[in-house]
């Protein structure tokens, strides 16, 4: 397949947009990045809404994006790759949701080296958390993701400034609990030294889509890998476990992010 048909040098994509919406997304992309860094000393969260209520509620909201969001784009990345060449595209415009498998089973591989990890560790009377190579696997697979996300951030830009609004929300509620689940992982090297990779890895993917044009194939893609990802993460962390959970906080996280999403369709 002709490379000139995935990556394309950025001509008029910036041009199409006010410098005042492009400032918006940059602050948008920012304020992300920064949730990274910052999220660790928010324990007043839990001191206004308990962890069982804001864990039921960001899982309401993420659950909603998936199904009224993700699921969607992979059905119509189906048929935005039709339209370009290439026994891989042609392939892949069958089978896109190979790629949201191979997100989802990659992740969960990395969950079960994490787990492992930890209970090595405890057992040899050690810090219960990840090896220093089990952290810098893990913690440069969520790297590649976020740089992912960063880049069909930039890319959402053409959908609108309530969808990126509404993006964001879902996205901001994504990383608060993969933040939580990371650092309970890795505890201090987490915090001395993932949450700026990760933070870092957001707005290079955002740069990068800046100085790249990927067209919609590539952008379908992406979406397919990232999708696995989510949708992963959002039933292995957000979802909370029974006695954890607050059933009226994930039904209104769900129904109103539903209604939202539904109220600009």
């Amino acid at each position: 397949m002709n490379l000139y048909f995935l990556l394309e040098i950025h001509e008029t994509v910036s041009h199409t947009i006010s410098p005042f919406l492009k400032l918006l997304y940059i602050f948008f992309t920012i304020a992300l990045a920064l949730l990274h860094i910052f999220i660790g000393k928010l324990n007043w969260i839990e001191k206004i809404l308990p962890k069982s209520r804001w864990l039921s509620l960001a899982a309401g909201v993420s659950l909603a994006y998936v199904f009224l969001e993700v699921l969607p784009e992979l059905n119509k990345a189906q048929t935005e790759i039709e339209h370009y060449g290439g026994a891989v595209v042609q392939y892949l415009e069958k089978h896109i949701y190979i790629l949201a498998l191979v997100g989802l089973t990659v992740f969960y591989g990395l969950e079960i080296l994490v787990q492992k990890s930890c209970r090595l560790n405890r057992e040899a009377g050690r810090e219960d958390c990840t090896s220093m190579n089990v952290f810098w696997i893990h913690i440069g697979s969520f790297a590649i993701y976020n740089i992912l996300i960063g880049d069909l951030l930039n890319n959402t830009e053409k959908n609108g400034l309530v969808n990126a609004i509404l993006l964001c929300i879902a996205l901001a509620l994504h990383f608060l609990i993969n933040d939580h689940s990371l650092r309970i992982h890795h505890k201090r090297s987490y915090d001395k030294i993932g949450r700026w990779i990760l933070a870092g890895a957001l707005v290079l993917g955002w740069i990068m889509a800046e100085a790249v044009y990927l067209n919609e194939a590539f952008i379908a893609i992406l979406w397919g890998l990232v999708a696995g990802g989510i949708i992963l993460n959002v039933l292995k962390e957000e979802l909370p476990e029974s006695k954890q959970s607050c059933f009226w906080s994930f039904t209104f996280g769900t129904v109103i992010y539903s209604a939202l999403i539904l109220a600009i369709s």
